[in-house]
């Protein structure tokens, strides 16, 4: 069943593809492929006025019923994710928000000349600083908490004013340097997402840091956390973490912890498949118990 799930979301990509391709090929004109039903919005740091976008999919329906409240899907490292979460949700979530957040989009010249446009999530999604003093001056490493308060008192505040969504339904997807974040985030503020989705976390040298955020009794939250079959050295990283958590013994707290056939690169597709499974199957949970 995940098998064919995959496949169909791998179709629908490329038959968006094909279709562009068949347009030039008509016109004799190039053109970009622009994703059905979403919406680039720039976005503004308050505090430090770096700008940013969010990337918004609304579900089919949404402008029908204005008292559906909607569940919501953050992602960061937008530009590289966006594909196949919205084709995963498209399929296998149906009714959530999608949002994905950018890098930061007015970075230094020299970083655009160079094609390293992704150069902020260095900064953003890092919990600790560089060693090396070049890097760290350079990449700026170890600001998560600022990066966290953007999310929360911009980022979501903005959606929640301008979107019909449901406030305890948030969820969180990161992947790499994106799933540190939302290990930090969930450590040091949970109550920002209900659902935490951490792809092969990059938590080489993160844990001693992580381990001093534990302090929260109640978490209340589910966690999704996966790495690649042959991620041999940062496996164990991960699996430190999730001990980490289960160690905590708190209730409130669902870990589903899942290995994914791959490296860290091939990996990745599965992982947005299976994790937003896992959502879908949440939020039918849900929706049972409401009715019951």
């Amino acid at each position: 069943m995940k098998t064919f799930q995959l496949l169909i979301v791998v179709s629908f990509i490329s038959l968006n593809t094909v279709f562009a391709q068949n347009n030039d090929a008509h016109t004799g004109k190039k053109s970009l492929l622009e994703l059905p039903k979403t919406e680039v919005i720039p976005i503004k740091e308050t505090k430090t006025n770096r700008q940013y976008e969010l990337y918004v999919e609304l579900p089919d329906g949404y402008s029908e019923n204005d008292s559906i409240q909607y569940p919501v899907i953050y992602y960061t490292d937008a530009m590289w994710h966006v594909e196949i979460l919205s084709g995963a949700a498209e399929y296998i979530v149906e009714e959530a928000i999608l949002v994905g957040i950018s890098w930061q989009k007015d970075i230094d010249e020299e970083f655009k000349k160079a094609g390293r446009f992704h150069v902020s999530r260095f900064r953003d999604y890092s919990v600790r600083k560089s060693s090396n003093e070049e890097h760290q001056a350079k990449y700026q490493f170890g600001q998560a908490a600022n990066h966290l308060d953007f999310i929360r008192n911009d980022v979501i505040k903005y959606v929640e004013t301008h979107y019909r969504t449901d406030p305890d339904n948030r969820t969180y997807f990161g992947y790499s340097l994106g799933g540190v974040f939302g290990a930090y985030t969930l450590l040091a503020q949970p109550d920002t997402f209900k659902n935490y989705i951490l792809g092969s976390p990059a938590l080489e040298g993160d844990i001693p840091m992580l381990s001093k955020l534990t302090s929260h009794q109640n978490t209340n939250a589910n966690v999704f956390i996966s790495y690649g079959s042959l991620e041999k050295e940062s496996s164990k990283h991960v699996e430190e973490f999730i001990t980490l958590l289960k160690n905590r013994n708190d209730k409130s707290l669902s870990v589903e912890s899942v290995i994914i056939e791959g490296n860290h690169q091939t990996a990745f597709p599965l992982t947005g498949i299976r994790s937003v499974t896992w959502l879908a199957s949440l939020n039918k949970g849900q929706d049972e118990n409401t009715h019951n």
